[in-house]
């Protein structure tokens, strides 16, 4: 049998390093899902099938271990916790991706956390050199009363059935959104596409990092993260080019 032909700019490599309670759940999750110690995930976005490889850093590495695995990853992925006050060690690798020009994703966990604070973990990534934070996604609730993720690029995510307390911040942190994405190419309406091609291109030339939630224990939900890797950080193909130009 002939071995399968597998196009470049379906491939993603990525390096997930941050918090390490949080980034250990997150690699379980990925093993409960998938089953596969290496995280290569076999994964379809938007009708296209592509191939997921995600390296663990560990959090005992030395940071010149660290510096030299985010420094040759095409993309990163930085698990944040909410409910930690202090994190320079991540800030430090930030600021690496950041000196690399490498794309960022940050995932945020322990929302569940009495201590979680959502907020401070934005601040806490807009206060470090570089790229600028984008929430794409929102807790319902916090600390013992979270109990869903709202995602904000989703046009139904804001429905009228979208009732409650979370309605009014989520409404704001959308329109927030689209005004970060336009702000440089204005335009009167944007369609999903749109929306994901916008943040695509800003998050691979380092301007913005997109901002996700941990899915809440009882859900396990991986596939907002999966999407997001392929939807926005690069292809090897397109690292490789200094135009970046043959990625989609």
């Amino acid at each position: 049998m002939g071995t399968k032909a597998i196009d470049p700019q379906s491939i993603r490599n990525v390096t997930m390093f941050g918090d390490p309670d949080e980034t250990a759940r997150l690699a379980q999750r990925l093993r409960r899902c998938f089953g596969d110690a290496e995280h290569t995930v076999h994964w379809s976005t938007d009708s296209i099938e592509h191939t997921i490889r995600i390296a663990e850093l560990s959090a005992d590495a030395p940071i010149t271990d660290v510096e030299r695995a985010i420094r040759v990853a095409d993309g990163v992925i930085a698990v944040v916790s909410a409910a930690v006050h202090s994190t320079p060690r991540l800030e430090t690798m930030l600021r690496v991706a950041d000196d690399h020009q490498v794309a960022r994703l940050c995932v945020i966990g322990g929302l569940d956390q009495h201590t979680a604070d959502f907020d401070r973990c934005i601040r806490t990534i807009a206060d470090t050199r570089g790229a600028a934070p984008l929430a794409l996604q929102i807790p319902m609730g916090i600390g013992a009363g979270f109990d869903d993720v709202i995602d904000l690029v989703s046009p139904t995510a804001l429905g009228p059935e979208a009732v409650g307390p979370d309605r009014e911040p989520a409404e704001r942190r959308r329109r927030a959104l689209v005004e970060t994405l336009t702000e440089q190419d204005p335009a009167n309406s944007l369609t999903l596409r749109d929306l994901h091609s916008r943040i695509r291109r800003r998050t691979r030339n380092g301007d913005l990092v997109p901002i996700l939630c941990a899915a809440p224990l009882a859900t396990d939900d991986i596939a907002p993260l999966l999407d997001a890797i392929v939807r926005y950080l690069p292809s090897p193909l397109y690292v490789s080019q200094p135009e970046h130009a043959l990625d989609y």
